[in-house]
């Protein structure tokens, strides 16, 4: 029984943490020895005596049990109260608090607002049901197929080498999977955006339309929250027109009103009825693509301006199919299917479009990860700025440890009291850590309020920088709030590390018999300690912030710089399409020269022109050529563009040699019934009756360079290749000076300019003698005037439209210079509390050294080299790793090196500016420490 007594008492031991389970089970097994040695000495054999005490070590057995049931319970307790206590301390040091919990919240929500962009965009589902189960088409071959038409809407990224990949197919092809549906629970397909004139809601306006067919939102599971939506039996030429609202342009332009439903509104002048509203959630497959409303596929004849009869056969490719996989049937074998139907079509239909070692082949992609959109447009601004708020994270985190390791040296009489009073230093260990969790995930309360209201501002500043909606929405849903609770976690546990190791690490003598004094001193007993060493990686992270930040910036700058090869300022542009409102052939060319003359009378304007489409938009036209004077029938690539008259005096481009655009060259243009209508990819199928003579055009000097060389451009003739024989072709009548037509980076391409004609929409040009933004009503009243049921859109200054083509480099630069000046913050308020933490623990050794002969300035000079030291040994450092690590943003650079030595000397000066600027505060006021007072400092 005594030993029973002293086993229990050993367990109880245990359950305050004197003993582990190790030395638990050495004593139960001591038992056993010692129980089963009493049963042989009785008389029982050693087996039956093993089996005895075996039953009777059951007994113990239930108390190790129980003891393993308190002791989580015990745990749940102890950390309770570990909470309690660290409340308190933290509530007994208010200012310490605040200055942590506020840097840590800067840090954190930073993390989390930057992450919440990349959840919404990148990681989040597709707003659909079983989002897992959808896969969408894609076709590969070694050569692209010979299709007569192809379009794209940017849903997925072309393949790399000589692999041509694409997404769009014939509406026959789809109509064949259709039949053979057996492997898919069901098949859709998407037709892209259409620009539609909106009558019948107020004044007239645009809006995009997706072309739908009509079990797309049945196959994706798409509900409606209010009426229905678009059904197999809408797409139909013979049905009503019909159209589904997205939520947001139904709060928009609708106010949310439920009357919306059953309306009758005109599209393009096609009655149409708003048969309902698609749940809030959806806002589209792809990223970054957020339409308006959707319609039947059956209503695209009748809608799209640009529709003709041969869009519908099987060498038009402009579907983008969507399908769900069902259960049972492998990807694979689905796959292989799809393949050979797709291989048929182009090896062996009606017309052959691909030879046999082209290998058509189609791949089934996750629609997840397949549909890319948008997402190229924002992922690389926004992994950059990732890198960057943690960075930031870290300084901030930095910054609170030196905090708590100054603080920490203040809690040594504590510490050590618990240590005396048997604490173990694993439990004083843990009880700090606590501290610091609850200082980081206070942090991260604060922080996410902060990503909130930064993710909102970051996708607002995206929405401003762009004609159509981000497709994206700033929320703070359960993955990004796991984030954030898992890096305030960790950044709790790192930050507290340092600090909870000092706190374990006390001398328990001298400290408890030192009282307060014995804390007194320089900390740590080395020059370069702990705290030293936190500050110098804080200058080292914010010297590789500034770094990126000072390229991101001489980037941008040096985009703003580039000659554009025109005028860029005080000009006005709005987009028009009158087609859309039912305008054809002649109508459309009297109605631009009306136009043209009208806005030419609104005072300040000085020359008015059109184009088809804006210079330094991202848009662009091109074509292909055969030159007349070349040997060999060469097909050579040029951008091109239509252009109204006065286009080179309005846009202020020089014209280098021959003449201008005149009259009778637009009205060959607008006769001209077979110029063709080039762009990018699309060839001429035919050629009606052309004009007697070749029509003029103007080239560029790199057109001349490159395809004319020593030759004289004037006068010189080409063709498009497929253009009938009978087709004069174009004639140069004129060589125009370099300009930037779709960006402003790279180098620039031949480019051809033609005189507009035939109808088609356009971009009106205003140059002005003021403001350009000041006559956006003048221009609106007029448009108004000539045809109220007229819309115009992307109204906008070409300074702005600038700004939306360098919306990467603006968003990196302003968000990288603002985590870069808080950075600098940070670091400055980490250096300059060192500092002082520093000044008041020498106070008595500054009195001695004053009170001996030491001058102020000598005070002065120690403090601030002390600063200027951690200050050089962090810039050291920071730049050694800014050189590695700006490499990898080399890419998104233009005009600068990644190692940019102005950037580097630029940062170097600012943070050597702030380093004695953070030592000087603290080493003034050392400087008028009084030695008497000093002496009896305690």
């Amino acid at each position: 029984m005594r030993f029973m007594r002293r086993l229990f008492k050993r367990l109880i031991s245990t359950a305050t943490g004197r003993r582990n389970d190790e030395r638990l089970k050495e004593e139960i097994e001591e038992h056993l020895a010692l129980q089963t040695a009493e049963y042989i000495h009785a008389g029982l054999s050693p087996a039956e005596a093993r089996r005895q005490a075996v039953l009777k070590f059951g007994a113990v057995e239930a108390i190790k049990e129980d003891y393993r049931a308190q002791r989580g319970m015990l745990f749940v307790e102890t950390l309770v109260r570990d909470c309690a206590y660290a409340f308190r301390m933290l509530r007994k040091n208010p200012g310490f608090t605040a200055v942590a919990i506020v840097t840590l919240a800067l840090g954190i929500g930073a993390n989390t607002a930057i992450f919440s962009l990349i959840d919404s965009l990148l990681l989040r589902s597709l707003p659909v049901s079983n989002p897992q189960e959808l896969v969408f088409l894609q076709w590969s071959a070694h050569n692209r197929p010979n299709y007569h038409s192809s379009y794209g809407y940017g849903d997925c990224q072309m393949g790399p080498g000589h692999t041509t990949t694409g997404c769009n197919f014939s509406h026959p092809f789809f109509n064949e999977l259709l039949s053979q549906a057996g492997m898919f629970s069901g098949i859709t397909a998407s037709g892209g955006a259409i620009g539609l004139d909106l009558s019948g809601n107020g004044p007239a306006s645009t809006m995009q339309g997706f072309i739908v067919s009509g079990n797309y939102f049945d196959t994706l599971g798409v509900r409606p929250v209010a009426g229905r939506m678009i059904e197999p039996s809408d797409d139909n030429p013979s049905a009503s027109a019909v159209a589904v609202l997205s939520y947001g342009y139904w709060q928009k332009s609708f106010g949310g009103s439920l009357s919306v439903i059953g309306k009758t509104i005109g599209l393009n002048g096609i009655p149409t009825t708003i048969v309902g509203v698609a749940e809030q959630r959806f806002v589209g497959l792809t990223p970054g693509s957020a339409p308006d409303a959707w319609l039947p596929l059956s209503l695209r004849p009748l809608v799209d301006p640009q529709w003709s009869p041969t869009d519908d056969d099987a060498g038009s490719v402009w579907l983008v199919i969507i399908a769900r996989l069902r259960p049972q049937v492998p990807r694979q074998q689905a796959e292989s299917a799809v393949s050979l139907l797709f291989r048929n079509e182009m090896l062996y239909g009606a017309k052959r479009f691909s030879q046999e070692a082209d290998e058509p082949a189609v791949s089934l992609i996750p629609a997840q990860t397949g549909l890319v959109g948008a997402r190229g447009t924002y992922s690389t601004p926004l992994f950059i700025l990732m890198a960057v708020v943690g960075i930031v994270l870290l300084i901030a985190a930095a910054n609170v440890a030196g905090l708590l390791l100054a603080r920490s040296t203040g809690r040594q009489k504590e510490m050590a009291v618990r240590l005396a009073l048997g604490a173990g230093r694993g439990r004083v260990a843990r009880q700090l850590l606590t501290e610091s969790v609850l200082l980081s995930v206070f942090g991260a309360v604060l922080g996410i309020l902060l990503a909130f209201w930064g993710a909102r501002a970051i996708v607002a500043f995206v929405a401003k920088s762009s004609t159509q909606p981000p497709g994206f929405a700033a929320s703070i849903d359960t993955r990004v709030l796991l984030f954030t609770t898992a890096i305030a976690i960790l950044t709790g546990v790192v930050f507290g590390l340092a600090p909870a190791m000092r706190g374990t690490r006390v001398d328990l003598t001298p400290t408890l018999k030192g009282g307060a004094g014995a804390s007194v001193g320089r900390s740590g007993g080395h020059w370069l300690n702990g705290g030293n060493l936190l500050v110098a990686g804080q200058i080292a992270l914010t010297m590789i912030v500034l770094v990126g930040a000072g390229l991101a910036v001489r980037t941008l700058r040096n985009l703003r710089d580039v000659d554009a090869g025109f005028d860029t300022s005080n000009m006005l542009n709005f987009r028009i399409n009158p087609a859309l409102a039912g305008y054809k052939g002649a109508q459309v060319d009297a109605l631009y020269h009306n136009l043209l003359r009208r806005l030419g009378g609104i005072p300040s304007v000085t020359s008015v022109t059109y184009s088809s489409v804006p210079l330094l938009v991202g848009w662009q036209q091109g074509t292909t050529f055969h030159l007349a004077s070349a040997a060999e029938k060469s097909v050579i690539d040029s951008d091109f563009l239509r252009v109204g008259p006065d286009f080179f005096a309005t846009l202020k481009m020089s014209l280098l040699a021959g003449r201008d655009f005149s009259p009778s060259d637009f009205i060959a243009a607008s006769t001209a019934a077979a110029v063709p209508s080039p762009t990018s990819s699309t060839a001429v199928t035919s050629a009606p009756q052309q004009p007697p003579s070749p029509r003029a055009a103007i080239v560029n000097e790199t057109y001349v360079r490159r395809y004319l060389g020593n030759a004289h451009p004037l006068g010189q003739r080409f063709r498009h290749p497929k253009a009938d024989p009978s087709d004069p072709g174009y004639v140069v009548v004129g060589v125009v000076r370099d300009a930037r037509y779709t960006n402003l980076r790279g180098a620039i391409l031949p480019t051809t300019y033609a005189p507009a004609g035939g109808g088609g929409g356009v971009v009106f040009e205003l140059r002005t003698a003021k403001s350009p933004s000041s006559i956006v009503p003048a221009v609106r009243s007029v448009v108004n005037q000539v045809d109220s049921n007229l819309p115009i859109s992307n109204v906008m200054t070409e300074s702005e439209s600038i700004d939306q083509l360098l919306f990467q480099e603006r968003l990196i630069a302003r968000l990288s210079s603002f985590f870069g000046g808080l950075a600098l913050l940070l670091a400055c308020i980490g250096l300059y509390g060192l500092l002082s933490y520093e000044v008041t623990q020498r106070t008595r050794e500054i009195g001695i050294r004053m009170a001996v002969g030491a001058g102020r300035s000598d005070i002065l000079r120690n403090v601030v080299g002390q600063g200027l030291a951690l200050a050089f040994i962090g810039l050291v450092v920071g730049a050694i790793a800014s050189l590695g690590v700006t490499r990898f943003i080399r890419n998104s650079l233009y005009d600068v090196r990644a190692g940019d030595p102005i950037t580097m000397v630029a940062v170097t000066a600012i943070l050597v500016l702030v380093a004695l600027v953070a030592s000087w505060i603290p080493a003034s006021r050392a400087t008028r420490v009084d030695p008497m007072v000093a002496l009896r400092h305690d």
